[in-house]
């Protein structure tokens, strides 16, 4: 049990904004810093940290505390994992009390599987290193693969005698309980007979984002054909492969530094790279890639390129895992190595210096390439080309910025040669469809009968001039979402659903997170076609959603929301009067503050891309800056002619 001045000088040392950056990709803003929460999906920062206060909070979960919670709760660590993990980090020297029996019992579960876990890598690097066996089969295998001492060192690479339950006895004698190491899929116990589930194989051991080992991958030297050449560790509460990236752990710094991915496919393409000197590079380890992993790089960057070794069946197979790195967001791009090469052997016979000239020199843009891989086996085909551009809109119209949407539409209609209106139809059944199973999957909870809840007196909110426009529209949403926007005509739209169609077209977001989410609820009373019912709002559970509610319905009623009389009983126009002209105008400016906000994005998009003399970026980006310039002048027609500056 760690003591308390240990404890203390933890905390003292720790740095909040060091610590959680090693998770997620954090940008200053003012004195804080954001970046995406770690804990949801998002596409706009809503997770913030304060240096001088030492929290976090994530507005999208809800989430918040010290830097010590932030670790429990992003890597299910317990407090005392949490503890040594900063000692570790800062080199801060545990000083422990003797724990009782109690304390002992009490550990949990996670805590024995990842001690079980570590003391296996322990084992099998020690197995490696200074076993006869080990030496001349495992570390033999490695040096044949060209792996220097420290690059093995650095991965805790290891090896599995062949005994079949060699290691299992070590375990057992050393006092590890055979229900972990059962648990852990390090033992196979089957009809009380034990056996080393990696027995005779060279080890990968496979971490955590914190360093810690949770699983392993296993490959067998000898031919067999009845044995599996990879063996993983199977499903644990600490191993869930669809959450895990291999290599993230030794990359995720350089990713953050860099602004990019490297994505390969096994354990020894990220081991080779990292000894050319390329460490931003991960391995989804040969399973189908995951919206999971997809998610634990974007805390980092935005930024993917895809290794790929030439093999044109390999490629198509994966494609659909590219789609949903397109889905979250992403920019992917695509490397295509030499024939007979993948990046392992590439790393192994090129220099670092080498391999990147090459990288930057041939990686392609995702669209373009698989429009271009596709087109050849179309040729003059006219059933095959018809296919290829289905698919070719299906992997546009997963895109959620429909800025680049329309970039790569008109990017595909010249390589395709197709009328780009037939592009954006396809494209705009594709994205309707979807958003209609959205809607019927997301519908509002209500409270149940009789529920009620007296909202805090007040909520630490940031409802100020930073989002002025999304306040508005937010408050005119759910004072007069249910009015007709023109009254006294036929087919007049609610000014609900006119709202809701207007954000959803163009895929626009709030960037206060409160606001999207009563948005999203808003957007549920539509797809249902039902009143928005304000007490829903008021009684609402999330306490930040009830009190911004509170506030939005009551600000200036008197003066605002009631017909106002002179003392001549003459009528004066009031805000409800003029919803026609308001609600229209609310909507322009809103997206015209979201124009400007991608032009002045695009603007470093292509200073960055011409600091890198990446060309054909550059020209991609010029054409979304085309676009984007084209939105602005009509939203300054729609506003009037006004001048609208950057």
């Amino acid at each position: 049990m760690i003591d308390r001045e240990t404890v203390d000088r933890i905390f003292a040392t720790a740095d909040i904004v060091e610590v959680i950056n090693d998770f997620v990709k954090l940008k200053k803003s003012g004195s804080n810093y954001k970046g995406l929460s770690p804990f949801s999906s998002e596409k706009t920062p809503s997770f913030f940290v304060s240096p001088g206060k030492g929290i976090f909070k994530d507005f999208s979960s809800g989430l918040g505390g010290n830097v010590v919670k932030f670790l429990m709760e992003v890597e299910k660590l317990s407090y005392p994992e949490a503890l040594r993990y900063l000692a570790r980090k800062y080199n801060i020297e545990i000083h422990e009390k003797e724990a009782t029996a109690q304390e002992i019992q009490e550990k949990n579960e996670r805590e024995s599987l990842i001690e079980v876990t570590s003391f296996a890598q322990k084992q099998f690097t020690d197995w490696l290193w200074h076993r006869d066996e080990g030496r001349a089969i495992g570390l033999g295998y490695f040096k044949e693969r060209g792996f220097r001492d420290q690059v093995i060192e650095k991965f805790q690479l290891g090896y599995s005698l062949e005994t079949r339950d060699a290691f299992t006895m070590v375990a057992l004698e050393k006092g590890y309980k055979l229900e972990y190491l059962v648990k852990t899929g390090l033992t196979i116990d089957k009809n009380n007979f034990r056996f080393d589930r990696f027995a005779g194989r060279v080890i990968f051991p496979i971490h955590s984002l914190s360093g810690q080992v949770i699983g392993f991958g296993g490959r067998v030297l000898k031919k067999d054909d009845k044995t599996a050449k990879y063996l993983n560790s199977p499903e644990s509460e600490i191993y869930h492969k669809s959450n895990v990236l291999y290599g993230l752990y030794f990359a995720k710094n350089e990713i953050n530094k860099l602004d990019k991915c490297f994505l390969v496919e096994g354990y020894t393409d990220v081991i080779s790279m990292h000894q050319a000197g390329i460490a931003n590079v991960v391995a989804s380890s040969g399973t189908a890639l995951t919206v999971e992993q997809i998610r634990l790089i974007k805390r980092f960057t935005k930024n993917i390129t895809v290794l790929y070794d030439g093999d044109p069946a390999g490629i198509k197979a994966s494609l659909r895992g590219i789609d949903l790195i397109l889905e979250e967001g992403m920019n992917v791009k695509v490397l295509l190595l030499p024939d007979g090469e993948d990046p392992d052997s590439f790393a192994r016979a090129n220099s670092s210096t080498r391999f990147i000239e090459f990288i930057e020199q041939n990686e392609s843009d995702f669209i373009r390439f698989k429009t271009k891989l596709l087109l050849k086996d179309a040729q003059n085909d006219p059933v095959k080309r018809a296919t290829l551009i289905s698919d070719i809109v299906k992997s546009i119209a997963v895109i959620p910025e429909s800025i680049v949407r329309s970039v790569y539409l008109r990017e595909c209609s010249k390589l395709m040669e197709i009328d780009e209106a037939i592009l954006y139809e396809e494209t705009f059944k594709i994205r309707s469809a979807k958003a209609g199973e959205a809607g019927k999957r997301h519908r509002p909870e209500f409270p149940p009968s009789g529920f009620s809840k007296k909202a805090p007196a007040h909520v630490q909110l940031n409802l100020g001039k930073d989002y002025k426009h999304e306040y508005e529209l937010i408050r005119t949403l759910i004072n007069f979402g249910n009015r007709e926007l023109f009254p006294g005509y036929d087919d007049s739209p609610l000014i609900g659903k006119y709202i809701v169609d207007e954000i959803r077209a163009d895929d626009l977001v709030f960037e206060h997170p409160v606001y999207d989410k009563i948005f999203d609820i808003v957007a549920g009373f539509v797809d249902q076609k039902m009143k928005i019912d304000t007490s829903f709002f008021i009684l609402h559970e999330d306490i930040e959603v009830s009190t911004v509610s509170a506030e939005m319905l009551s600000e200036g009623y008197d003066d605002k929301m009631s017909k106002l009389w002179s003392k001549k009983d003459v009528q004066l126009e009031t805000e409800e009067m003029k919803l026609k002209d308001i609600v229209p105008e609310l909507i322009i400016s809103f997206k015209n503050r979201k124009v400007l906000q991608l032009i002045n994005e695009t603007h470093s998009e292509i200073k960055h891309a011409q600091e890198l003399n990446e060309m054909e970026s550059i020209d991609l980006i010029i054409h979304k800056l085309q676009i984007l310039n084209d939105l602005k002048r009509n939203i300054s027609k729609k506003l009037g002619d006004r001048i609208i500056l950057h």
